[in-house]
């Protein structure tokens, strides 16, 4: 990351906010600021795109509804090149919304009208997942090499036959807990819980978006999955003959 600033020796995070009501990005802004987050704001999606490129933040604050360049256009740009944690805001508290906010990678989904406590706890928890997740990764863990697949725990990199395979950071913690767990089904409220440590508040069909993504990234026939396989009624296992 870039414009990271030191206060005591701990680094402060950057929050890139984004909506096109300036009234609602003071709110979120001052929420924000008064945890010790550093705060970036866009008035709209062309901005939003703009300051991503120009300083990638540590998590994205993103209306959904803007004039032009709307929140998902936003999230599509972003997931091409990075796994920045995104929080979607949206007066549609659509399930179709959500499902596809999901199928685009996003970490979180709130619906307007919102309480900024909430919003803070949510941003303070998505981004405590990522220390530790970042710093629970060590050299020693082996890498996990079957049919094709490679997945190095250190560095986060997936290969499929070789060829480097790009997973948000979501994508790349159900691929690694199945297969660590060859074998083993999981429920989709088991995934659930090792994907968000109990505090997303969601459904069940998050992790179907997320199996359903990963499918498509890693395996070779997408209609006759060969390695995450669906235990119907039950949940998903990663097949290791």
């Amino acid at each position: 990351m870039i414009d990271v600033f030191w206060n005591g020796g701990v680094s402060v995070q950057n929050i890139l906010v984004v909506d096109d009501d300036p009234k609602i990005v003071k709110i979120i802004e001052h929420c924000l600021l008064r945890e010790g987050y550093q705060v970036t704001t866009a008035l709209g999606g062309k901005q939003a795109i703009e300051e991503f490129l120009r300083q990638e933040p540590d998590l994205i604050v993103l209306d959904l509804m803007m004039p032009l360049v709307d929140g998902f256009q936003v999230c599509r740009t972003v997931r091409e090149t990075s796994s920045t944690p995104i929080i979607i805001l949206s007066v549609r508290n659509d399930e179709l919304d959500k499902i596809l906010g999901f199928n685009l990678g996003i970490d979180d989904y709130l619906s307007k009208p919102f309480s900024p406590v909430e919003l803070c706890l949510r941003v303070k928890a998505i981004l405590r997942r990522t220390r530790q997740e970042k710093a629970s990764v060590t050299p020693d863990i082996p890498n996990f090499c079957y049919n094709g697949v490679s997945v190095n725990p250190s560095t986060r990199e997936v290969f499929v036959d070789d060829s480097p395979i790009e997973l948000t950071a979501k994508e790349f913690d159900v691929l690694w807990f199945l297969a660590k767990h060859p074998n083993i089904v999981f429920t989709r409220k088991q995934l659930l819980y090792q994907l968000y440590q109990g505090e997303y508040l969601g459904n069940d069909e998050s992790v179907t978006v997320l199996v359903s993504r990963l499918r498509d990234k890693i395996e070779r026939d997408k209609g006759n999955p060969a390695l995450i396989h669906t235990v119907r009624g039950v949940g998903y296992k990663f097949i290791v003959d």
